[in-house]
């Protein structure tokens, strides 16, 4: 026979846990701009600030290129600088395919296959001039730019807009886009 003690702290525990799961604060679900232009969006954008991911670790001068392709996806090329502005330039091509149609603001990305990440257009300047993109479970965000730089009121407008939105703006990290 198990011993009750051990039996009524498991069912304890198990309870408390979800319990916790149940009544803790979820996001709204991540609302997207309304409509992009693709053809709009194409071109080259500089990364302001981001979240940090392994993947882009030691990145200075991380910018992304999209461009249509002809079978109707996004060609994406990201490209940064190695442990400097100076550093060994490091690309990665992958491939964005749009998965809402309506305002193809959702789009799945695939720089290694079978891995796919979303890539949700969360805000958008009128012209085009600055996109934030991120992730419906907000573990992943960028601020992007067509200019290296931008003007730091914009930039803690869009941050505020992002905080709205359930991010941790606090794990944000300005992007390094010294090189010339």
């Amino acid at each position: 026979m198990k011993n009750p003690t051990k039996i009524l702290l498991g069912v304890t525990a198990l309870a408390g846990g979800l319990a916790f799961m149940a009544f803790r604060p979820q996001n709204e679900p991540l609302e997207t701009v309304a409509y992009v232009d693709l053809q709009k969006y194409m071109g080259t954008w500089y990364e302001i600030a981001a979240f940090p991911q392994r993947f882009q670790k030691g990145c200075h001068c991380t910018k992304a290129e999209y461009k249509m392709h002809p079978e109707g996806y996004v060609e994406v090329k990201n490209s940064c600088r190695k442990n400097s502005a100076t550093g060994k330039l490091d690309t990665a091509t992958g491939k964005a395919t749009i998965k809402d149609k309506k305002t193809n603001a959702k789009l799945k990305v695939q720089f290694f296959w079978p891995f796919k990440g979303d890539y949700w257009i969360i805000d958008l300047a009128e012209d085009y001039s600055y996109a934030v993109v991120g992730a419906p479970n907000r573990e992943y965000l960028w601020i992007l730019s067509r200019q290296k730089q931008m003007d730091q009121a914009l930039y803690q407008k869009i941050v505020a807009r992002i905080q709205a939105k359930g991010f941790d703006v606090s794990r944000l990290v300005l992007s390094d886009q010294s090189c010339n």
